[in-house]
């Protein structure tokens, strides 16, 4: 299959629904998106998945690894409290690879996509040794209410919105809830927008690195220290280390008053 007929398929699935702020989508040589409001700011997250490095196609079907190339983009709009707007994606396939992985691929995207409201407005094909997934997302939030990582005050309380480990843990087994935890996060964009509207949050930031990671990170830019005094809560059947260390659970950390 050329890219030009892939071009083509990809346009028919992923045209932008009337009244999308993304007027043009794939087939132009840019995408062009006309906000209709003035007093939102635009929030922009990229990331890649490599073969072998982020993913197993051993393990990962192409379904998957299309839903978590956007999953992880979309955790990163979820913590700013945004509301996820378009994504660009950049595929660079291996040789091996025909057009029902390439359709595989997109429709588990286009299913995260749908669910967020996230119109694919373009990205680039390419020919590789192995398969690579490089991803943009855009975000609108109400100017200046942005959730940050620097935000943080002493006396803040410190929370996660969900159980850790999970993700690791189906790493390892590759087996029952725990895979799913691992192959398909699922991104939590409502609860971000929440905790920005209703809860009033001072800093928030995804769970990618492992909450002993990304903890650090959050005082570094906060310019404060942390103290962890009640239990962790740990994904059934994972271990404290997976919960502090394992990683991808893309869970929110998030501080409150």
């Amino acid at each position: 299959m050329s890219e030009n007929s892939i071009l083509a398929r990809l346009r028919r699935r992923a045209a932008p629904p009337r009244g999308s702020e993304v007027v043009l989508g794939i087939g132009d040589d840019c995408a062009l998106f006309r906000p209709r409001r003035r007093d939102l700011d635009l929030v922009f997250t990229t990331d890649m998945l490599i073969e072998d490095v982020h993913f197993l196609r051993e393990t990962h079907s192409a379904a998957d690894i299309g839903w978590k190339t956007l999953a992880r983009g979309l955790s990163d709009i979820a913590a700013m409290g945004a509301q996820p707007q378009f994504c660009l994606v950049s595929l660079a396939l291996a040789r091996d690879l025909d057009e029902r992985w390439i359709d595989r691929f997109f429709g588990g995207l286009l299913r995260l996509a749908r669910r967020y409201q996230t119109v694919l407005a373009g990205g680039d094909l390419a020919r590789a040794a192995k398969v690579s997934c490089d991803i943009v997302v855009c975000g609108a939030v109400p100017k200046g209410t942005a959730l940050l990582r620097s935000g943080a005050r002493p006396g803040d309380h410190i929370y996660v919105s969900g159980v850790l480990g999970g993700s690791a843990l189906g790493l390892e087994t590759r087996s029952g809830r725990a895979l799913k935890r691992h192959l398909r996060p699922e991104p939590r964009v409502r609860l971000g927008r929440f905790l920005r509207e209703e809860l009033g949050a001072t800093a928030a930031m995804d769970l990618s690195d492992g909450l002993s990671i990304d903890l650090q990170r959050l005082c570094a830019a906060s310019g404060a220290s942390a103290e962890i005094n009640a239990p962790l809560p740990v994904f059934p059947g994972a271990t404290l280390d997976q919960a502090l260390h394992g990683g991808e659970d893309y869970e929110l950390l998030f501080t409150l008053p």
